[in-house]
């Protein structure tokens, strides 16, 4: 049973129990944009307590504010009661919340008016209280009521109405932008691992430079991230970057992520020139040209750091990393070893470094033919010859008279280097070598 099918199953059972049932938000703005929506949610004026008795096996996902997870074979389904908040003191949550019969009143405590949309699957009606209607026919983002009240209430709001504009192509209302605006510097009110998500989303829904373009005109990107905000106007040497200053170059290589690329890739993306605006040094003479000496390590100082400060697993926060760290080794491929290539390759995550340098050089000058070099190698080498099995043990060249230490990396590193580069394959071959190099 599909999302829908539930969310309907979900409607029909309550009303057959008396009491109202719709489906509201993005679900059903998205169905009036023609598109398919990620989920289902269901509003109702039943409380919690008998959404739980009509869908045994449902599960609280937010018993302060009404939210019932009734889970589907395939799918599941949040069911909220109507509700009105009352008093925001911290930034997020509401001192209180209210049950409603009024499926009015509920909507008009939401974010924005596309996501304040109700459908009637059984009328097959949509409802609007709020104007959302003119406003998706207008392509606008508009806070519901006050857009000062609505971010004061929640500051992630602000974020949230740049990632809609963003993934919708629409454009921020001008009292919901100014309301923005004016409210930016409270940003940092949010917890980072919400900032974190939404950011994320914005990065990997298929308009990252579109969205990114928005935070620096609401004035979030100098709050979130300074670093970024700092790539404006540093200028590059046109002979490698033609496109323009690093923030023109970087926006570039945004708009080439695909929605639904993987969350690490989008940020290296993002964070792969950090290292440049610290690093930057006019040219000297006129021989000379603008440089950016250390920025790949400097660049990955600072995504240690922005990956800290939102709160990123260590796993992704050490992936953003790596692709800042080797994002300029490509250009050394050409004069690789082939054991240093093979390594090079066999990088965890490889896919993701190779794709980033293909959109980077799409972002500058074009030249893919070091991409084409690494692709054709992959796909011409056999996987064992990249990843040889290993010819001698450690307990080889114990029984070989060597004693544990140092030495042993050595020897061992001696021997990979050798298979890699085809100068040894079988067992007899890596004895002989270790005779010849490294007597006893």
């Amino acid at each position: 049973m599909g999302a829908r099918q539930l969310a309907e199953e979900i409607c029909k059972r309550l009303r057959d129990a008396g009491q109202q049932a719709l489906f509201v938000g993005g679900c059903v703005r998205d169905m009036m944009l023609g598109r398919e929506p990620a989920d289902y949610d269901v509003a109702t004026d039943a409380t919690p307590e008998r959404v739980q008795e009509l869908f045994p096996g449902s599960i609280t996902v937010g018993a302060k504010f009404g939210v019932i997870l009734v889970v589907g074979y395939e799918e599941d389904v949040e069911v909220a009661t109507f509700r009105s908040d009352v008093g925001y003191t911290d930034g997020r949550h509401p001192e209180k919340v209210i049950y409603t019969r009024s499926a009015k009143e509920d909507v008009a405590r939401r974010d924005f008016t596309i996501n304040g949309l109700l459908y009637d699957p059984e009328k097959k009606e949509v409802l609007d209280y709020v104007g959302a209607r003119t406003d998706i026919e207008a392509r606008l983002v508009r806070a519901i009521g006050d857009p000062r009240t609505r971010f004061e209430e929640d500051q992630l709001r602000m974020v949230r109405a740049v990632r809609f504009a963003a993934r919708l192509n629409f454009t921020i209302e001008a009292a919901t932008m100014k309301a923005i605006r004016e409210l930016a510097p409270k940003i940092h009110s949010v917890s980072s691992e919400r900032l974190n998500e939404e950011l994320t989303k914005i990065l990997i829904e298929g308009a990252a430079r579109r969205g990114f373009e928005l935070l620096d005109e609401t004035g979030l990107l100098v709050e979130l991230l300074p670093e970024i905000a700092k790539m404006k106007g540093v200028e590059q040497p046109p002979q490698y970057h033609p496109e323009g200053d690093v923030w023109i170059h970087t926006r570039m290589v945004l708009e080439k992520l695909p929605g639904g690329v993987s969350p690490t890739l989008a940020w290296g993306a993002l964070l792969h020139d950090v290292g440049k605006p610290p690093t930057f040094a006019a040219p000297k003479d006129p021989t000379d040209r603008i440089r950016f000496d250390g920025h790949a390590e400097v660049g990955t100082q600072l995504a240690h750091e922005i990956s800290r400060r939102l709160r990123f697993s260590n796993e992704d926060g050490e992936r953003i990393e790596a692709l800042v760290a080797n994002h300029m080794r490509f250009k050394d491929v050409p004069n690789m070893r082939a054991s240093t290539l093979k390594r090079f390759v066999r990088m965890p995550h490889f896919e993701e470094h190779l794709e980033l340098h293909r959109i980077d050089c799409l972002s500058s000058n074009r030249n893919l033919g070091i991409y084409q070099q690494v692709r054709d190698f992959l796909d011409q080498t056999p996987p064992e010859d990249v990843r040889p099995p290993r010819l001698l043990t450690g307990d080889d060249l114990k029984d070989m008279g060597f004693a544990p230490g140092p030495r042993f990396k050595e020897i061992l590193q001696a021997l990979e280097d050798a298979q890699l580069e085809g100068q040894i394959r079988t067992r007899a071959d890596a004895l002989r070598l270790v005779q010849e190099r490294f007597p006893t």
